[in-house]
């Protein structure tokens, strides 16, 4: 019998910038990527979205990016970053149909108030914003979550709950890259874990 394609796979993935990034991620598996400030963390979550200009191969369950229509490819392999967009002043405008049911099931379990979703964006703190788009990305249902520093605007006992849910999804088969500056979160959530440094991948 022929083994499964990864969930997600690189290769060669490079630009100006940064790479080449060769990487093979399975469903399930979260991937676990430390390093400074402006070492090309996020612009590696970038490029696997395309988001960011690349080149090289991207493959999601072993069909190309290019097969995919961009807005279908950044549903599936769906990038979150560490300061999400909001483009509408009200947080409920953000969620559609069975999203926001969604939403108000994973609130309580966030800590947060269930009366956010009814309220404005601008009366967020950053911590309740960082929730709120982590529940925002993951009622899209995406294959590949490409979490960049998910709780890092947030206190110990609200991290737990968000890694938490993390291994929840990676126990239903979401694969997720996750870019943190915690050493600790790396070796709690990541099966592997891998450190960037000029600009490219290193195995510690």
């Amino acid at each position: 019998m022929s083994e499964a394609p990864a969930r997600l796979r690189l290769g060669g993935l490079h630009s100006g910038l940064a790479g080449p990034f060769d990487l093979a991620v399975a469903a399930g598996e979260c991937i676990a990527v430390a390093g400074p400030s402006g070492s090309g963390k996020s612009l590696l979550l970038r490029m696997i979205a395309d988001l960011d200009p690349s080149r090289g191969d991207v493959w999601l369950d072993g069909r190309e990016r290019r097969a995919f229509p961009a807005p279908a490819w950044r549903r599936q392999v769906l990038y979150n970053a560490a300061e999400t967009g909001w483009w509408s002043e009200a947080v409920a405008d953000h969620f559609d149909g069975a999203e926001m049911a969604f939403a108000r099931a994973m609130v309580p379990r966030l800590g947060l108030p269930p009366d956010l979703l009814d309220g404005a964006v601008l009366r967020l703190s950053t911590g309740e914003r960082q929730r709120l788009a982590l529940i925002r990305a993951l009622a899209r249902e995406p294959k590949v979550l490409l979490a960049d520093e998910p709780t890092g605007a947030l206190d110990q006992q609200a991290t737990a709950v968000v890694e938490t849910i993390l291994r929840e999804r990676l126990g239903a088969g979401m694969a997720i890259v996750l870019v943190t500056h915690s050493p600790e979160q790396a070796a709690r959530l990541g099966h592997r874990q891998f450190r960037m440094q000029d600009r490219h991948l290193v195995a510690p």
